[in-house]
């Protein structure tokens, strides 16, 4: 048996680099013409995939058959099936889904056997859905040859999919988000999903995705438009001038869809694709009406909290908000917002209370050891979870007796943080078990009312860190957590679906707030202090000392 041979992640950005010798070069001689003034968008690298090469032995075969399939993720496969024997070229399911690997060891374990060993950073399966992997995740791959009447050696037991690096990710696919609608139809709700990006069917790809709803664990805490059993007929999205027309079947049940919200949901996930409106089509003829207004979430004004009292920063200088009252407590912190009026806060690790209107007294929502920062939701529930022991989430509002929200794969386990999305129907948790500290999103699901019932099953978001607590949402689909490394206490940008990106280490950092966008990320020290990111690093908001808690609306 041969020694193993490693080949890391540069293995395709090489293959790229020798497709591209000598395709580009600057004209040294020759006239001077006028150019056209326009300049077309580049559509990245592209590169071409390569057959077996003649008397390769069994792990330079494999290691071929990989580079194919990775170079022909936007196409056919043709070439990568030229690595294959037997049933093997038509049983192999490359579209099963992609691991994501940063290093890849090759071992011949026996004559006919090549083992692969996997550095995983993440996965994507069928339905363009990616998961982050820890740091220490290790796959094996087992491929069977054999050699044919010429002495080739070919592959006759592949796994379905395909291996790739994250440059290869980054170049191939294209994140696109898939929109869904709250339960009350009253606001959009994203999904992230990651298909090869110069697929020319990818608005086909995409409105089939919506059809088939959303995944699995999203799925009791939205709603959507598109009515059970809808199939795309003919299989395929025809986009002309911008409009795109999908032919939706069966008649009946589209007729009877809300045709406002289905466009709505239609146009907002092509959009990003250059289609600016959607012609639905049910039996020939075309659907009259035009896309509902359906909005996502807002931004809202940065507000501190200072010395107890709430401080607003859109002026020249810090100043107190009007009307609003000090916090009374022993030590004020985790300010909180709704998008009227309601504000809360911790009046001490362990009393979560209202923030009091000028000249009126605070109301005590939950009490415990120790509570979470609270996170107020669109429908003005307002959560928390008991920290000192494992037990459910608690979700209150003034006037209210506290309502205990779980979900199975809660137990067991102590919440350090969490953090409702603007839209109400999913929730960020940080929570401590026997398998170490994790950061889960799971959909909340609600009754008529609004009222939360449960959380679905989760997804594990940014598995490869460490989180310490402090979790906000910077966006519909990205969140922003504290983790530990070797540097120290490090924030990271963690997509629901997507790779972590860690941030520049801040000492003592303590606590999050985010409104809309990367740019509106800060960051609250244990010294008081508040940072805000400038998409480079971070910078100290003027005027602003003693903070102890920072918050936009929602």
């Amino acid at each position: 048996m041969s020694a193993p041979r490693r080949v890391r992640a540069g293995l395709v950005a090489a293959a790229c680099a020798a497709a591209l010798a000598g395709c580009v070069a600057l004209p040294t001689s020759g006239p001077v013409v006028a150019g056209d003034g326009q300049v077309n968008e580049p559509e990245g690298i592209v590169v071409l995939a390569q057959g077996p090469q003649a008397d390769a032995g069994p792990a330079d075969i494999v290691e071929g058959f990989l580079l194919a399939g990775a170079a022909e993720v936007t196409g056919d496969f043709v070439v990568a099936r030229e690595f294959l024997a037997g049933d093997a070229r038509s049983e192999w399911d490359p579209t099963a889904g992609a691991t994501v690997a940063r290093s890849v060891e090759f071992e011949a374990t026996s004559e006919t056997q090549v083992t692969v060993e996997l550095d995983v950073v993440g996965k994507v399966d069928d339905g363009g859905r990616f998961a982050e992997t820890s740091a220490a995740a290790r796959e094996s791959a087992r491929f069977e040859l054999v050699q044919d009447g010429d002495g080739d050696w070919r592959i006759t037991h592949a796994p379905d999919g395909v291996i790739i690096t994250p440059a290869t990710m980054d170049q191939q696919y294209r994140a696109v988000t898939l929109w869904f609608l709250t339960p009350d139809a009253d606001m959009l709700v994203p999904e992230v999903r990651w298909f090869p990006q110069r697929d020319r069917n990818l608005p086909t790809a995409v409105v089939k995705a919506l059809l088939a709803g959303p995944s699995p664990w999203l799925r009791d805490a939205v709603s959507s438009a598109v009515p059970a059993g809808v199939e795309l007929k003919p299989e395929a999205v025809l986009v002309e001038g911008g409009v795109a027309e999908v032919s939706l079947q069966p008649v009946g049940v589209v007729q009877e869809a809300d045709r406002g919200l289905l466009l709505a949901q239609l146009e907002e996930s092509l959009r990003p694709l250059g289609i600016a409106s959607v012609q639905v089509r049910a039996g020939g003829v075309v659907l009259d009406g035009g896309a509902a207004d359906v909005p996502t979430a807002t931004g809202g004004e940065l507000e501190v909290l200072a010395g107890g009292r709430v401080v607003s920063l859109t002026g020249s200088e810090p100043a107190p908000v009007d009307d609003v009252a000090a916090v009374e407590g022993a030590a004020p912190q985790g300010l909180a917002r709704g998008r009227g009026d309601l504000r809360v806060a911790l009046a001490d690790p362990g009393t979560l209370v209202t923030v009091p209107a000028a000249g009126q007294p605070g109301e005590v929502l939950a009490a415990g050891a120790a509570l979470a920062a609270p996170s107020v939701d669109r429908h003005g529930w307002v959560w928390t979870a008991r920290t000192s022991t494992a037990g459910p989430l608690v979700a209150t509002r003034p006037g209210a007796a506290p309502v205990d929200v779980t979900g199975d794969w809660l137990a067991g386990r102590t919440v350090d943080a969490l953090r409702v999305s603007a839209d109400g129907t999913r929730i960020a948790v940080v929570s401590s078990g026997p398998d170490g500290v994790s950061l889960d999103v799971a959909g909340v699901v609600r009754d008529e009312s609004a009222a939360p019932l449960r959380l679905g099953a989760p997804v594990r978001a940014g598995a490869r860190l460490a989180p310490t607590g402090a979790v906000v949402w910077v966006d519909d689909v990205t969140l922003a957590v504290l983790a530990e490394d070797e540097a120290g206490t490090v924030p990271h940008l963690v997509p629901v679906s997507g790779r972590s990106t860690p941030l520049p280490v801040v000492a003592g950092a303590a606590a999050l707030a985010a409104g809309r966008g990367e740019r509106t990320l800060h960051v609250v020290t244990a010294d008081g202090e508040l940072l805000r990111y400038d998409g480079r690093t971070w910078v100290t908001v003027p005027g602003a000392t003693d903070v102890s808690g920072a918050a936009f609306p929602g």
